[in-house]
């Protein structure tokens, strides 16, 4: 949040706060589709003094005191500002994405249904904004209020996520009670672990099926950090490999602990799952510039290629730059990997290493390191472009439980980290959606070769 839009919160706030004894109980309660008509009609409807006000006009029923009321008015006031922001921050990101009539891809449609979430302070109505995408390629999932923390009696999917934000068994029913209200009371401290052992049972299981009948034709790899503290001294990360399957769908291949994304760690979580039976040999590979995941993936599946993240890419670059020219910057690395051939891109680094290089050296040096690993994609299916550049599909499902660099004064075990995040990405694979054209990835198995992103005619 900005200074400007912190500076317009103070006025109507204190202003909706002072009006609030002549609000409450004189003010019918709207319908979610009333709300979101309004919201609708604003003309500015990030305005404070529009949406979020409105917002502030539902009431909740009187069960406690006038400060209580002002208290569940002003969060569900900030919550609908923050959602509002979100989504439109969002659309902004992705405005220079247009489709074939030169529209503007990624758009707002309207709010999602009313629905409720439950707090230890009471109920509160939330409307939530949506947003698509025109060609039905990006989804938007709110960090603020993700599925998973929607629906009060999804514990399933809370436990975990608080547990890997560092809350501890014993201070479980206190946060759920916090967050769920109600809803919680019955959830005892032996509920969490019998709950946790039996997830820990489910991933000793997962982590021993068969996967010899498995054939990933694309893999994303990274090693995510927690907000907890494993046994041990040593710096632990967690391992997380994903691949495509031949139909299309992302399917989660393997979880397990590291240390520090070294060499060893990657190539026992590869070994161990060709100990299981997968021979196929990925066609190519998608991970961040760790060293340890390539070395290892050369040594395993030499076959394979290699494309770097142009999401950690840019922003290690964009690092090595003053902040005055990095939206410049960004625009030009944004021509090398949105060109619509390998030529064109290549044209595009070339510009940008002449246009940055003299002022700017390191900057360069970190792009031009990684100069052919970052066009593979260029060799595979342009259906499949949009999935193959980044490590979004890990990045996403953990955007909310990355590691905060300060860690908690508990410790964790390592069985229940990785049970813990087995469950977090079996409820995310829920909502993985399936790569474009997935008719692509037989062709590609079988040997077909794409250039620039189309089929060649068969030899």
């Amino acid at each position: 949040m900005n200074k400007n839009t912190t500076g317009t919160l103070d006025g109507p706030v204190h202003t909706s706060i002072a009006a609030l004894a002549d609000k409450i109980g004189r003010r019918g309660k709207k319908s979610g589709p009333q709300i979101a008509q309004d919201a609708r009609s604003t003309a500015d409807p990030m305005s404070t003094t529009s949406f979020s006000n409105r917002m502030l006009e539902i009431p909740t029923p009187m069960s406690g005191s006038i400060l209580d009321e002002v208290v569940i008015r002003g969060a569900r006031q900030m919550l609908a500002f923050a959602l509002e922001t979100e989504a439109q921050t969002f659309i902004e990101r992705h405005a220079a994405l247009r489709d074939e009539r030169g529209r503007h891809r990624i758009v707002r449609n309207g709010y999602m249904p009313e629905r409720t979430v439950l707090t230890g302070s009471g109920a509160i109505e939330v409307v939530q904004p949506r947003v698509r995408d025109r060609d039905d390629e990006i989804a938007f999932t709110s960090a603020i209020l993700p599925p998973y923390l929607r629906r009060s009696k999804n514990v399933d999917d809370l436990i975990p996520w608080l547990y890997l934000k560092g809350i501890s068994t014993g201070d479980m029913c206190e946060a759920l009670a916090a967050i769920l209200g109600p809803d919680a009371a019955g959830l005892s401290a032996s509920v969490v672990v019998r709950r946790k052992e039996v997830w820990a049972s489910e991933y000793e299981a997962w982590n021993r099926r068969d996967l010899s009948k498995a054939k990933y034709a694309y893999i994303w790899a990274d090693g995510v950090y927690f907000n907890i503290r494993l046994d041990g001294d040593e710096k632990q990360c967690i391992l997380v490999l994903i691949g495509a399957t031949e139909d299309g769908r992302k399917e989660l291949i393997a979880v397990r602990d590291g240390v520090k994304e070294s060499e060893q760690s990657w190539a026992e979580l590869m070994i161990d799952a060709k100990s299981r039976g997968l021979s196929f040999a990925p066609k190519i590979a998608i991970g961040d510039g760790a060293l340890g995941f390539w070395a290892a993936l050369r040594k395993i599946f030499p076959e394979t290629r290699e494309q770097r993240c142009w999401v950690h890419k840019m922003m290690n670059v964009l690092d090595k730059m003053p902040k005055a020219i990095q939206e410049r910057a960004k625009a030009g690395l944004h021509e090398i990997w949105m060109a619509e051939t390998r030529a064109g891109a290549e044209k595009a680094f070339d510009t940008f290493v002449e246009m940055y290089v003299a002022k700017y050296p390191n900057a360069v040096a970190c792009l031009l390191k990684d100069r052919e690993v970052l066009l593979t994609f260029y060799g595979f299916p342009a259906e499949h472009w949009i999935h193959l550049r980044t490590t979004n599909p890990i990045e996403s499902t953990f955007a909310t439980v990355r590691l905060r660099h300060r860690r908690t004064k508990g410790n964790g075990s390592r069985a229940a980290c990785l049970a813990m995040v087995f469950k977090l990405c079996e409820a995310a694979s829920k909502r993985w959606r399936r790569l474009n054209q997935p008719a692509r990835i037989a062709a590609l198995i079988a040997g077909r070769t794409f250039v620039d992103g189309i089929m060649q005619a068969a030899a």
